[in-house]
Protein backbone atom coordinates (compact mmCIF):
# COMPACT_ATOMS: atom_id res chain seq x y z
CA UNK A 1 0.00 0.00 0.00
CA UNK A 2 0.83 3.72 -0.70
CA UNK A 3 1.62 4.42 2.89
CA UNK A 4 3.90 1.63 3.42
CA UNK A 5 5.76 1.90 0.30
CA UNK A 6 6.40 5.86 1.03
CA UNK A 7 7.77 4.59 4.90
CA UNK A 8 10.19 2.11 3.16
CA UNK A 9 11.10 4.34 0.50
CA UNK A 10 12.53 7.18 3.27
CA UNK A 11 13.86 4.73 5.37
CA UNK A 12 15.95 3.28 1.99
CA UNK A 13 16.75 6.86 1.39
CA UNK A 14 18.07 8.08 5.03
CA UNK A 15 20.16 4.40 5.57
CA UNK A 16 22.16 5.16 1.95
CA UNK A 17 22.42 8.78 1.90
CA UNK A 18 23.98 8.81 5.79
CA UNK A 19 25.81 6.16 5.13
CA UNK A 20 27.47 7.61 1.84
CA UNK A 21 27.92 10.87 3.64
CA UNK A 22 29.39 9.58 6.75
CA UNK A 23 32.22 7.46 4.16
CA UNK A 24 33.16 10.76 2.28
CA UNK A 25 33.21 13.41 5.15
CA UNK A 26 35.73 11.04 6.95
CA UNK A 27 37.68 9.87 3.85
CA UNK A 28 37.56 13.69 2.43
CA UNK A 29 37.37 15.70 4.98
CA UNK A 30 39.36 16.11 8.23
CA UNK A 31 36.25 16.26 10.31
CA UNK A 32 36.36 12.97 11.75
CA UNK A 33 34.37 13.35 14.75
CA UNK A 34 31.49 14.40 12.52
CA UNK A 35 32.04 11.55 10.50
CA UNK A 36 31.98 8.96 13.15
CA UNK A 37 28.53 11.06 14.07
CA UNK A 38 27.41 10.61 11.28
CA UNK A 39 28.28 7.01 10.81
CA UNK A 40 26.90 6.37 14.01
CA UNK A 41 23.07 8.46 12.28
CA UNK A 42 23.49 5.58 9.46
CA UNK A 43 23.44 3.03 11.58
CA UNK A 44 20.28 4.06 13.34
CA UNK A 45 18.63 4.86 10.18
CA UNK A 46 19.88 1.22 9.27
CA UNK A 47 18.09 0.07 12.80
CA UNK A 48 14.70 1.75 11.57
CA UNK A 49 14.70 0.23 8.16
CA UNK A 50 15.46 -3.28 9.23
CA UNK A 51 11.97 -2.98 11.35
CA UNK A 52 9.97 -1.53 8.41
CA UNK A 53 11.80 -3.73 5.77
CA UNK A 54 12.88 -6.82 7.72
CA UNK A 55 14.73 -8.38 4.63
CA UNK A 56 16.10 -4.86 3.62
CA UNK A 57 19.80 -5.81 2.34
CA UNK A 58 21.83 -3.29 3.44
CA UNK A 59 24.94 -5.25 2.53
CA UNK A 60 27.06 -1.81 0.27
CA UNK A 61 25.67 0.56 3.27
CA UNK A 62 27.38 -1.93 5.85
CA UNK A 63 30.62 -2.16 4.04
CA UNK A 64 30.85 2.13 3.42
CA UNK A 65 30.00 2.44 7.19
CA UNK A 66 32.73 -0.46 8.36
CA UNK A 67 35.10 1.21 6.33
CA UNK A 68 34.22 4.93 6.91
CA UNK A 69 34.74 3.89 11.09
CA UNK A 70 37.80 1.84 10.13
CA UNK A 71 39.52 4.88 8.67
CA UNK A 72 38.18 7.22 11.19
CA UNK A 73 39.34 5.10 13.97
CA UNK A 74 43.39 4.70 12.40
CA UNK A 75 43.05 9.07 12.80
CA UNK A 76 42.03 9.00 16.09
CA UNK A 77 44.52 6.49 17.21
CA UNK A 78 47.50 8.08 14.63
CA UNK A 79 49.73 4.86 15.67
CA UNK A 80 50.70 3.92 12.27
CA UNK A 81 50.04 0.39 11.09
CA UNK A 82 48.31 -1.16 14.56
CA UNK A 83 47.42 -5.26 13.84
CA UNK A 84 44.15 -4.96 15.67
CA UNK A 85 42.90 -2.72 14.60
CA UNK A 86 43.51 -4.67 10.82
CA UNK A 87 42.12 -7.83 12.36
CA UNK A 88 39.39 -5.90 13.67
CA UNK A 89 39.03 -4.57 9.51
CA UNK A 90 38.91 -8.22 8.52
CA UNK A 91 36.36 -9.81 11.32
CA UNK A 92 34.32 -6.95 10.29
CA UNK A 93 34.07 -7.76 6.45
CA UNK A 94 33.82 -11.54 7.26
CA UNK A 95 30.54 -10.58 9.50
CA UNK A 96 29.71 -8.39 6.52
CA UNK A 97 29.58 -10.85 3.99
CA UNK A 98 27.98 -13.35 6.36
CA UNK A 99 25.41 -12.04 8.46
CA UNK A 100 22.92 -11.90 5.64
CA UNK A 101 23.72 -15.81 4.25
CA UNK A 102 23.13 -17.09 7.83
CA UNK A 103 20.42 -14.67 9.02
CA UNK A 104 18.49 -16.54 5.46
CA UNK A 105 19.48 -19.74 6.14
CA UNK A 106 17.88 -19.40 9.97
CA UNK A 107 15.19 -18.47 8.36
CA UNK A 108 14.60 -21.49 6.45
CA UNK A 109 14.48 -23.38 9.78
CA UNK A 110 11.02 -24.23 11.70
CA UNK A 111 9.96 -21.62 14.47
CA UNK A 112 7.37 -22.58 17.40
CA UNK A 113 6.03 -20.92 20.14
CA UNK A 114 4.00 -22.82 23.15
CA UNK A 115 5.66 -25.78 22.58
CA UNK A 116 8.21 -27.38 25.16
CA UNK A 117 11.36 -27.23 22.81
CA UNK A 118 13.99 -24.14 22.26
CA UNK A 119 14.56 -23.42 18.28
CA UNK A 120 17.60 -20.83 19.48
CA UNK A 121 19.11 -21.28 16.08
CA UNK A 122 17.00 -19.60 13.59
CA UNK A 123 16.03 -16.64 16.80
CA UNK A 124 20.00 -15.88 17.06
CA UNK A 125 20.22 -15.84 13.31
CA UNK A 126 17.06 -13.36 12.83
CA UNK A 127 19.11 -11.26 15.09
CA UNK A 128 22.58 -11.08 13.66
CA UNK A 129 21.99 -8.23 11.37
CA UNK A 130 21.17 -6.40 14.21
CA UNK A 131 23.99 -7.10 16.02
CA UNK A 132 26.05 -5.99 13.64
CA UNK A 133 24.37 -2.71 13.31
CA UNK A 134 24.98 -2.43 17.31
CA UNK A 135 29.16 -3.76 16.83
CA UNK A 136 29.46 -1.27 14.47
CA UNK A 137 28.09 1.24 16.42
CA UNK A 138 30.60 0.14 19.06
CA UNK A 139 33.34 0.18 17.21
CA UNK A 140 32.90 4.24 16.22
CA UNK A 141 31.86 4.57 19.44
CA UNK A 142 35.45 3.43 20.14
CA UNK A 143 36.83 5.61 17.74
CA UNK A 144 34.96 8.39 18.66
CA UNK A 145 36.69 7.87 22.27
CA UNK A 146 39.61 6.80 21.02
CA UNK A 147 39.83 3.56 22.92
CA UNK A 148 42.80 1.08 22.35
CA UNK A 149 41.82 -1.42 18.80
CA UNK A 150 41.95 -3.95 21.35
CA UNK A 151 38.50 -3.26 22.71
CA UNK A 152 36.99 -3.32 19.14
CA UNK A 153 38.68 -6.05 18.48
CA UNK A 154 37.39 -7.81 21.44
CA UNK A 155 33.69 -6.69 20.86
CA UNK A 156 34.16 -7.68 17.30
CA UNK A 157 35.52 -11.48 17.99
CA UNK A 158 31.87 -11.89 20.47
CA UNK A 159 29.54 -11.49 17.24
CA UNK A 160 32.16 -13.57 15.55
CA UNK A 161 32.00 -16.26 17.83
CA UNK A 162 28.12 -15.91 17.59
CA UNK A 163 28.13 -16.22 13.97
CA UNK A 164 30.61 -19.06 13.63
CA UNK A 165 28.42 -21.07 16.60
CA UNK A 166 24.93 -20.26 14.01
CA UNK A 167 26.85 -21.43 11.28
CA UNK A 168 27.95 -24.46 12.28
CA UNK A 169 24.47 -25.76 13.84
CA UNK A 170 22.79 -24.76 10.41
CA UNK A 171 25.18 -26.54 8.50
CA UNK A 172 24.55 -30.08 10.68
CA UNK A 173 20.61 -29.11 10.54
CA UNK A 174 21.01 -29.10 6.53
CA UNK A 175 23.90 -31.78 6.37
CA UNK A 176 22.55 -34.04 8.70
CA UNK A 177 19.12 -33.77 9.41
CA UNK A 178 17.97 -35.38 12.84
CA UNK A 179 16.13 -39.03 12.44
CA UNK A 180 12.37 -38.67 12.22
CA UNK A 181 12.62 -34.54 11.69
CA UNK A 182 13.69 -31.75 14.22
CA UNK A 183 12.84 -30.87 18.11
CA UNK A 184 9.55 -28.78 16.94
CA UNK A 185 8.47 -32.03 15.01
CA UNK A 186 8.66 -34.57 17.63
CA UNK A 187 7.02 -31.74 19.88
CA UNK A 188 3.99 -31.65 17.43
CA UNK A 189 3.81 -35.56 17.08
CA UNK A 190 3.85 -35.72 21.26
CA UNK A 191 0.98 -33.30 20.69
CA UNK A 192 -1.32 -35.30 18.54
CA UNK A 193 -3.09 -31.92 16.80
CA UNK A 194 -5.97 -33.22 15.60
CA UNK A 195 -6.50 -30.06 13.13
CA UNK A 196 -4.90 -26.56 12.40
CA UNK A 197 -5.34 -23.44 11.55
CA UNK A 198 -3.20 -22.31 8.47
CA UNK A 199 -2.89 -18.61 7.87
CA UNK A 200 -0.78 -16.36 5.34
CA UNK A 201 -1.37 -12.98 5.32
CA UNK A 202 0.20 -9.19 4.62
CA UNK A 203 1.37 -7.48 8.06
CA UNK A 204 -1.55 -6.16 10.53
CA UNK A 205 -4.01 -9.32 9.47
CA UNK A 206 -3.40 -11.07 12.62
CA UNK A 207 -6.67 -9.96 14.35
CA UNK A 208 -8.11 -12.60 11.22
CA UNK A 209 -6.51 -15.48 13.25
CA UNK A 210 -6.88 -13.93 16.86
CA UNK A 211 -11.23 -13.72 16.38
CA UNK A 212 -11.05 -17.45 15.95
CA UNK A 213 -9.00 -18.95 18.31
CA UNK A 214 -11.73 -18.69 21.48
CA UNK A 215 -13.85 -20.97 19.41
CA UNK A 216 -11.28 -22.76 18.40
CA UNK A 217 -10.16 -23.74 21.77
CA UNK A 218 -13.57 -24.66 22.69
CA UNK A 219 -13.96 -27.83 20.29
CA UNK A 220 -11.97 -29.06 22.83
CA UNK A 221 -9.25 -31.03 20.58
CA UNK A 222 -5.53 -30.47 20.20
CA UNK A 223 -4.74 -28.12 17.16
CA UNK A 224 -2.06 -25.72 16.38
CA UNK A 225 -1.88 -22.59 14.51
CA UNK A 226 0.10 -22.86 11.40
CA UNK A 227 1.70 -19.50 10.11
CA UNK A 228 3.72 -18.49 7.03
CA UNK A 229 4.78 -15.05 7.89
CA UNK A 230 7.35 -15.33 11.34
CA UNK A 231 6.15 -11.27 11.60
CA UNK A 232 3.03 -12.82 13.52
CA UNK A 233 4.30 -15.50 15.69
CA UNK A 234 4.57 -13.43 18.87
CA UNK A 235 1.19 -11.84 18.34
CA UNK A 236 -0.60 -15.36 17.62
CA UNK A 237 1.44 -16.77 20.24
CA UNK A 238 0.06 -14.74 22.73
CA UNK A 239 -3.66 -15.28 22.21
CA UNK A 240 -3.99 -18.83 22.55
CA UNK A 241 -2.05 -21.83 24.44
CA UNK A 242 -2.08 -23.87 21.46
CA UNK A 243 1.28 -24.65 19.70
CA UNK A 244 1.83 -22.02 17.05
CA UNK A 245 4.80 -22.93 14.19
CA UNK A 246 6.34 -20.55 11.30
CA UNK A 247 6.86 -22.58 8.67
CA UNK A 248 9.02 -20.59 5.94
CA UNK A 249 9.54 -23.45 3.24
CA UNK A 250 7.09 -26.38 1.73
CA UNK A 251 10.22 -28.86 3.42
CA UNK A 252 9.16 -27.17 6.61
CA UNK A 253 5.46 -27.92 6.42
CA UNK A 254 6.03 -31.18 5.25
CA UNK A 255 7.97 -31.45 9.18
CA UNK A 256 5.24 -29.65 10.59
CA UNK A 257 1.89 -31.59 9.19
CA UNK A 258 2.26 -34.83 11.69
CA UNK A 259 0.21 -37.90 10.94
CA UNK A 260 -2.38 -37.01 13.42
CA UNK A 261 -3.56 -34.29 11.47
CA UNK A 262 -7.08 -34.55 10.22
CA UNK A 263 -8.83 -30.96 9.15
CA UNK A 264 -7.10 -27.61 7.91
CA UNK A 265 -9.15 -24.21 8.66
CA UNK A 266 -8.31 -21.11 6.86
CA UNK A 267 -9.73 -17.83 7.32
CA UNK A 268 -8.72 -16.09 4.40
CA UNK A 269 -8.23 -16.47 0.57
CA UNK A 270 -4.04 -16.21 1.11
CA UNK A 271 -2.23 -17.19 -2.49
CA UNK A 272 -0.46 -19.33 0.01
CA UNK A 273 -3.13 -21.51 0.94
CA UNK A 274 -2.41 -23.89 -1.78
CA UNK A 275 1.14 -24.65 0.24
CA UNK A 276 -1.84 -26.34 2.73
CA UNK A 277 -4.26 -27.91 0.52
CA UNK A 278 -1.76 -30.09 -1.67
CA UNK A 279 -1.73 -32.00 1.59
CA UNK A 280 -4.81 -34.38 0.12
CA UNK A 281 -5.31 -36.05 3.41
CA UNK A 282 -7.01 -33.27 5.15
CA UNK A 283 -10.05 -32.12 4.99
CA UNK A 284 -9.84 -28.56 4.09
CA UNK A 285 -12.19 -26.08 5.71
CA UNK A 286 -12.87 -22.03 4.59
CA UNK A 287 -14.09 -20.39 7.33
CA UNK A 288 -13.16 -16.58 6.49
CA UNK A 289 -12.68 -13.72 9.09
CA UNK A 290 -16.09 -11.83 8.30
CA UNK A 291 -19.44 -12.04 6.74
CA UNK A 292 -20.07 -9.17 4.68
CA UNK A 293 -21.67 -8.18 1.06
CA UNK A 294 -18.06 -7.07 -0.55
CA UNK A 295 -16.75 -8.53 -3.85
CA UNK A 296 -14.17 -10.63 -2.08
CA UNK A 297 -17.00 -12.58 0.45
CA UNK A 298 -17.61 -13.89 -3.28
CA UNK A 299 -14.07 -15.57 -4.02
CA UNK A 300 -14.26 -18.00 -6.73
CA UNK A 301 -11.16 -19.48 -5.25
CA UNK A 302 -13.92 -20.74 -2.53
CA UNK A 303 -14.31 -23.41 -4.58
CA UNK A 304 -10.96 -25.25 -3.83
CA UNK A 305 -11.95 -26.15 -0.55
CA UNK A 306 -13.82 -29.25 0.65
CA UNK A 307 -16.83 -27.02 2.78
CA UNK A 308 -16.98 -23.50 3.18
CA UNK A 309 -18.65 -22.64 6.53
CA UNK A 310 -20.87 -19.48 6.36
CA UNK A 311 -22.58 -17.32 8.86
CA UNK A 312 -26.03 -17.86 7.08
CA UNK A 313 -28.11 -18.77 4.27
CA UNK A 314 -26.90 -15.49 2.81
CA UNK A 315 -24.11 -16.29 2.34
CA UNK A 316 -24.75 -19.06 -0.29
CA UNK A 317 -26.87 -16.68 -2.65
CA UNK A 318 -24.15 -14.33 -2.38
CA UNK A 319 -21.71 -16.98 -4.26
CA UNK A 320 -24.64 -17.44 -6.70
CA UNK A 321 -25.23 -14.01 -6.91
CA UNK A 322 -21.82 -13.41 -8.36
CA UNK A 323 -22.33 -16.58 -10.64
CA UNK A 324 -19.62 -18.49 -8.68
CA UNK A 325 -20.86 -22.18 -9.03
CA UNK A 326 -19.93 -24.34 -6.02
CA UNK A 327 -21.54 -27.65 -5.18
CA UNK A 328 -24.30 -27.39 -2.36
CA UNK A 329 -22.74 -29.73 -0.67
CA UNK A 330 -19.35 -28.06 0.08
CA UNK A 331 -21.44 -25.43 2.06
CA UNK A 332 -21.85 -25.74 6.18
CA UNK A 333 -24.17 -22.96 7.66
CA UNK A 334 -22.53 -22.25 11.34
CA UNK A 335 -23.70 -18.74 12.14
CA UNK A 336 -21.09 -16.21 13.40
CA UNK A 337 -19.93 -17.38 17.01
CA UNK A 338 -18.15 -14.15 17.33
CA UNK A 339 -21.35 -12.31 17.72
CA UNK A 340 -22.67 -14.52 20.88
CA UNK A 341 -21.71 -11.80 23.41
CA UNK A 342 -23.66 -8.91 21.32
CA UNK A 343 -26.54 -8.13 23.52
CA UNK A 344 -29.79 -8.34 21.83
CA UNK A 345 -32.04 -5.87 22.01
CA UNK A 346 -35.81 -7.03 21.01
CA UNK A 347 -37.76 -3.84 21.37
CA UNK A 348 -37.22 -0.87 18.95
CA UNK A 349 -35.60 2.04 20.44
CA UNK A 350 -36.93 4.72 18.64
CA UNK A 351 -36.65 8.91 19.63
CA UNK A 352 -33.73 8.25 22.16
CA UNK A 353 -32.24 11.38 23.53
CA UNK A 354 -28.52 11.44 23.14
CA UNK A 355 -27.72 8.51 21.55
CA UNK A 356 -24.52 6.73 21.37
CA UNK A 357 -23.44 6.00 17.58
CA UNK A 358 -20.88 3.60 16.96
CA UNK A 359 -19.20 4.67 13.22
CA UNK A 360 -16.88 1.99 11.00
CA UNK A 361 -15.45 3.23 8.04
CA UNK A 362 -13.53 0.33 6.10
CA UNK A 363 -10.14 0.63 4.27
CA UNK A 364 -9.74 1.57 0.79
CA UNK A 365 -9.01 -2.30 -0.37
CA UNK A 366 -6.68 -3.45 -3.07
CA UNK A 367 -8.06 -2.41 -5.77
CA UNK A 368 -11.02 0.32 -7.00
CA UNK A 369 -13.78 -2.16 -7.24
CA UNK A 370 -13.57 -3.10 -3.43
CA UNK A 371 -12.91 0.85 -2.24
CA UNK A 372 -16.13 1.21 0.06
CA UNK A 373 -14.35 3.44 2.59
CA UNK A 374 -17.01 6.50 3.79
CA UNK A 375 -14.00 8.29 5.24
CA UNK A 376 -13.87 10.99 2.28
CA UNK A 377 -17.17 12.03 3.22
CA UNK A 378 -17.76 11.19 6.20
CA UNK A 379 -16.81 15.09 8.37
CA UNK A 380 -20.03 16.06 7.20
CA UNK A 381 -21.93 13.06 8.57
CA UNK A 382 -19.85 13.48 11.76
CA UNK A 383 -21.07 16.83 11.97
CA UNK A 384 -24.69 16.23 11.83
CA UNK A 385 -24.17 13.39 14.29
CA UNK A 386 -22.58 15.95 16.53
CA UNK A 387 -25.47 18.69 16.36
CA UNK A 388 -28.07 15.75 17.31
CA UNK A 389 -26.16 15.32 20.51
CA UNK A 390 -24.86 12.00 19.79
CA UNK A 391 -22.17 10.00 21.09
CA UNK A 392 -19.76 8.87 18.76
CA UNK A 393 -17.58 5.71 18.93
CA UNK A 394 -15.64 5.82 15.94
CA UNK A 395 -13.74 2.47 15.25
CA UNK A 396 -11.45 2.40 11.86
CA UNK A 397 -10.52 -0.85 10.22
CA UNK A 398 -6.57 -1.89 11.09
CA UNK A 399 -5.59 -0.81 7.51
CA UNK A 400 -6.59 2.80 7.31
CA UNK A 401 -3.27 3.75 8.44
CA UNK A 402 -1.19 2.35 5.40
CA UNK A 403 -2.94 4.59 3.00
CA UNK A 404 -1.70 8.48 3.48
CA UNK A 405 -4.76 10.14 2.16
CA UNK A 406 -7.29 7.46 4.66
CA UNK A 407 -4.97 8.20 7.56
CA UNK A 408 -5.03 12.35 7.19
CA UNK A 409 -9.32 11.84 6.78
CA UNK A 410 -8.85 10.02 9.83
CA UNK A 411 -7.03 12.80 11.34
CA UNK A 412 -9.44 15.30 10.70
CA UNK A 413 -12.29 13.30 12.53
CA UNK A 414 -10.76 12.76 15.57
CA UNK A 415 -9.23 16.27 15.87
CA UNK A 416 -13.18 16.93 15.22
CA UNK A 417 -14.13 14.49 17.98
CA UNK A 418 -11.44 15.52 20.43
CA UNK A 419 -12.95 19.96 19.94
CA UNK A 420 -15.90 18.40 20.81
CA UNK A 421 -15.43 16.55 23.91
CA UNK A 422 -13.07 19.24 24.82
CA UNK A 423 -16.06 21.35 24.51
CA UNK A 424 -18.94 19.50 25.59
CA UNK A 425 -17.56 16.71 27.93
CA UNK A 426 -19.61 13.84 25.70
CA UNK A 427 -17.33 10.95 26.47
CA UNK A 428 -16.83 10.06 22.72
CA UNK A 429 -14.37 7.08 21.55
CA UNK A 430 -11.91 6.66 19.31
CA UNK A 431 -8.14 5.64 18.21
CA UNK A 432 -7.30 2.89 20.58
CA UNK A 433 -9.23 3.58 23.23
CA UNK A 434 -12.18 2.23 20.28
CA UNK A 435 -9.78 -0.47 18.97
CA UNK A 436 -7.37 -1.93 21.27
CA UNK A 437 -9.20 -0.74 24.69
CA UNK A 438 -13.08 -2.15 23.44
CA UNK A 439 -13.25 -5.10 21.19
CA UNK A 440 -15.64 -5.23 18.51
CA UNK A 441 -18.67 -6.52 20.62
CA UNK A 442 -17.81 -4.35 23.73
CA UNK A 443 -18.79 -1.23 21.46
CA UNK A 444 -21.42 -2.81 19.62
CA UNK A 445 -23.10 -3.55 22.99
CA UNK A 446 -22.35 0.65 23.87
CA UNK A 447 -24.42 1.93 20.85
CA UNK A 448 -27.71 2.81 19.81
CA UNK A 449 -27.05 2.48 15.74
CA UNK A 450 -24.33 2.17 13.48
CA UNK A 451 -23.11 3.70 10.49
CA UNK A 452 -20.45 1.67 8.44
CA UNK A 453 -19.67 0.88 5.09
CA UNK A 454 -20.34 -2.16 3.16
CA UNK A 455 -18.02 -4.65 5.52
CA UNK A 456 -18.32 -7.37 7.84
CA UNK A 457 -19.36 -5.22 10.79
CA UNK A 458 -22.56 -4.93 9.25
CA UNK A 459 -23.30 -8.95 9.32
CA UNK A 460 -21.81 -8.73 13.07
CA UNK A 461 -24.32 -5.72 14.20
CA UNK A 462 -27.33 -7.21 12.51
CA UNK A 463 -27.60 -9.73 15.68
CA UNK A 464 -28.26 -6.92 18.19
CA UNK A 465 -31.49 -6.32 16.65
CA UNK A 466 -30.79 -2.23 16.65
CA UNK A 467 -30.62 -0.37 13.32
CA UNK A 468 -27.95 0.68 10.91
CA UNK A 469 -27.25 2.72 7.64
CA UNK A 470 -24.96 1.91 5.07
CA UNK A 471 -23.08 4.60 3.17
CA UNK A 472 -22.99 4.18 -1.17
CA UNK A 473 -19.62 5.16 -1.52
CA UNK A 474 -19.96 4.04 -5.77
CA UNK A 475 -22.53 4.97 -8.73
CA UNK A 476 -24.73 1.75 -8.06
CA UNK A 477 -28.07 4.28 -7.55
CA UNK A 478 -31.12 2.33 -7.06
CA UNK A 479 -28.98 -1.01 -7.89
CA UNK A 480 -27.31 -0.54 -4.51
CA UNK A 481 -29.34 -2.81 -2.46
CA UNK A 482 -29.99 -5.20 -5.19
CA UNK A 483 -25.38 -5.48 -4.95
CA UNK A 484 -25.70 -5.17 -1.56
CA UNK A 485 -28.48 -6.70 0.03
CA UNK A 486 -27.89 -6.57 3.58
CA UNK A 487 -28.56 -2.66 2.63
CA UNK A 488 -31.64 -3.30 2.23
CA UNK A 489 -32.85 -3.47 5.84
CA UNK A 490 -30.88 -0.59 6.98
CA UNK A 491 -30.54 3.03 5.79
CA UNK A 492 -28.21 4.16 2.65
CA UNK A 493 -26.21 6.93 2.91
CA UNK A 494 -25.49 8.93 -0.60
CA UNK A 495 -22.16 9.95 -1.50
CA UNK A 496 -22.96 12.93 -1.71
CA UNK A 497 -24.20 13.07 2.05
CA UNK A 498 -27.54 14.83 0.49
CA UNK A 499 -29.86 12.33 1.84
CA UNK A 500 -27.86 12.63 6.05
CA UNK A 501 -30.39 14.20 7.68
CA UNK A 502 -33.42 12.06 6.66
CA UNK A 503 -30.92 9.01 6.80
CA UNK A 504 -30.68 10.11 10.69
CA UNK A 505 -34.39 10.94 11.36
CA UNK A 506 -34.73 7.28 9.98
CA UNK A 507 -31.79 5.74 12.17
CA UNK A 508 -32.29 7.56 15.56
CA UNK A 509 -36.21 8.60 15.53
CA UNK A 510 -38.58 6.17 13.52
CA UNK A 511 -36.60 3.26 12.49
CA UNK A 512 -39.22 2.08 10.07
CA UNK A 513 -37.42 -0.93 9.52
CA UNK A 514 -37.15 -2.75 12.79
CA UNK A 515 -39.39 -5.56 12.13
CA UNK A 516 -37.80 -6.39 8.85
CA UNK A 517 -34.19 -6.48 10.51
CA UNK A 518 -35.28 -10.11 12.21
CA UNK A 519 -35.67 -11.96 8.44
CA UNK A 520 -32.54 -10.08 7.34
CA UNK A 521 -31.03 -11.47 10.70
CA UNK A 522 -31.84 -14.93 10.40
CA UNK A 523 -31.20 -14.83 6.51
CA UNK A 524 -27.19 -13.98 7.77
CA UNK A 525 -26.46 -15.35 10.48
CA UNK A 526 -28.23 -18.52 10.65
CA UNK A 527 -31.34 -20.00 13.04
CA UNK A 528 -29.48 -20.77 16.23
CA UNK A 529 -30.47 -20.30 19.56
CA UNK A 530 -29.38 -17.66 21.42
CA UNK A 531 -28.33 -19.28 24.88
CA UNK A 532 -26.20 -21.62 22.73
CA UNK A 533 -25.64 -19.74 19.21
CA UNK A 534 -22.02 -20.75 19.22
CA UNK A 535 -23.11 -24.39 18.82
CA UNK A 536 -23.40 -24.22 15.62
CA UNK A 537 -20.30 -24.02 14.75
CA UNK A 538 -19.16 -25.81 17.35
CA UNK A 539 -20.93 -29.12 16.66
CA UNK A 540 -20.06 -28.74 12.86
CA UNK A 541 -16.31 -28.65 13.32
CA UNK A 542 -16.51 -31.57 15.75
CA UNK A 543 -18.59 -33.69 12.52
CA UNK A 544 -15.79 -32.75 10.35
CA UNK A 545 -12.62 -33.59 12.41
CA UNK A 546 -14.79 -37.33 13.34
CA UNK A 547 -16.17 -37.95 9.38
CA UNK A 548 -14.82 -41.12 8.28
CA UNK A 549 -11.54 -41.04 10.01
CA UNK A 550 -8.67 -43.36 9.39
CA UNK A 551 -4.80 -43.11 9.02
CA UNK A 552 -3.43 -40.70 6.62
CA UNK A 553 -2.58 -41.91 3.49
CA UNK A 554 0.96 -41.89 2.32
CA UNK A 555 1.75 -38.50 1.47
CA UNK A 556 2.29 -37.22 -2.21
CA UNK A 557 2.73 -33.56 -1.72
CA UNK A 558 5.89 -33.60 -3.78
CA UNK A 559 4.01 -34.94 -6.92
CA UNK A 560 1.04 -32.20 -6.24
CA UNK A 561 3.23 -28.80 -5.20
CA UNK A 562 2.37 -26.13 -7.29
CA UNK A 563 4.30 -25.75 -10.03
CA UNK A 564 5.40 -21.80 -8.94
CA UNK A 565 6.40 -22.91 -5.41
CA UNK A 566 9.91 -22.61 -4.31
CA UNK A 567 11.98 -25.81 -3.96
Amino acid sequence: MRGDLVRKLIARCLTTGLAVLAFLVVALTGATGWGLALAVAALAAAAVERRVRPGADIIAESVLLAAGILVGYARRLDAGFDPALTLTALVLLGLVLLVGPLRDAGNLELRAANLPVRSWTPLVAAQLGNALLVLLGLVAVAAALTLPALVALAAALVVAGACGVVGLDLARRRFRPPTGGGAVARALRAHQPEFLLYFSAPPGSEYQVTMWLPYLERIGRPFLVLLREPEFLPAVAAATSAPVVYCPTLKAMDEALVPSLRVAFYVNHGAKNSHCIRFNQLTHVQLHHGDSDKAPSANPVSAIFDRIFVAGPAAIERYARAGVEIPAEKFVVVGRPQVESIEVRTAPARGLANPTVLYTPTWTGHHADANYCSLPVAETLLRRLLERGATVILRAHPYTSQNPTSARQLARLTDLLAAEKARTGRPHLWGAAASRELSLTECVNRSDALVSDVSGVISDYLYSGKPYAVTDMGVDGDDFVARFPLAGSGYVLRRDMADVDEVLDRLLVTDPLASARWETRRRYLGDFPADAYAEGFLDAARRELDRGWSPPAPRTSEAVAPADAPA
